[in-house]
């Protein structure tokens, strides 16, 4: 991949965890860590995008639609212009994924799956009729695949998860603000995902992320951190 730096999408990561930092138990149900008050918050924030991004993970084991779900939202963006959905993408090193998955099979948005380079030809042959398949490096490099992005014409990236994306978005210093909302619960089980695993963070003791608003939605609250200079309060 080219060493340049290039333009990469405003990028934006939203994440709900427990009081002791997970995103799901380890049972086989998907644990609901929200309500309908702040699931309809991020359904707002998804009109404003122009690409969702998940990990590999996050397709496999929540099997999501990563729709905007409002019919006032999607006639917003049909009126300003703008496809009706934004565009779906994924990372992945192993390309292990179910072409009858929810992210290629509901909504006509194009769908981007980048993937190591040692397993293009196996996500080719899965994927191509359902997405468009794009070598990433060896491991996934994802500074290049914003900007790769960027390039295809995304200027705002919501990153939904899990925590291995949300570990190399942070860590990397690829992300321009964090929504946390936090649910009043605790998960406690050792197998059970967190929202960020083991990494070198921009932001530690010696140097603190910017709390921007703090919001009651019911039951959870939700914590906006501005966490590069390019941050605005009307950047989404």
């Amino acid at each position: 991949m080219a060493n340049a730096a290039r333009p990469r999408p405003y990028t934006l990561l939203s994440c709900g965890m427990s009081l002791d930092g997970f995103l799901d138990d380890a049972s086989d149900e998907r644990l609901l860590l929200s309500n309908d008050a702040d699931f309809d918050r991020v359904d707002e924030v998804r009109a404003g995008a122009d690409a969702i991004l998940v990990g590999a993970a996050t397709v496999r084991n929540d099997d999501p639609r990563l729709l905007v779900r409002h019919p006032a939202r999607v006639a917003r963006r049909r009126t300003a212009g703008r496809p009706e959905q934004p565009h779906k993408v994924t990372v992945t090193n192993r390309a292990k994924l179910d072409p009858e998955a929810r992210f290629f099979t509901v909504g006509a948005a194009p769908k981007l799956v980048y993937c190591a380079s040692d397993t293009v030809a196996m996500a080719t042959e899965q994927l191509s009729t359902t997405a468009t398949v794009v070598d990433a490096g060896r491991p996934v490099e994802l500074r290049w695949v914003s900007e790769d992005l960027h390039a295809r014409g995304i200027r705002r990236l919501m990153v939904e998860g899990g925590g291995e994306v949300h570990t190399q978005f942070l860590s990397e210093g690829l992300a321009d603000e964090l929504q946390l909302v936090i649910a009043p619960l605790f998960v406690g089980h050792p197998d059970a995902t967190r929202f960020v695993g083991a990494g070198r963070f921009p932001f530690s003791g010696a140097r603190r992320a910017r709390l921007v608003s703090t919001t009651q939605i019911g039951d959870v609250v939700l914590l906006r951190y501005a966490l590069s200079p390019r941050f605005s309060e009307q950047a989404w």
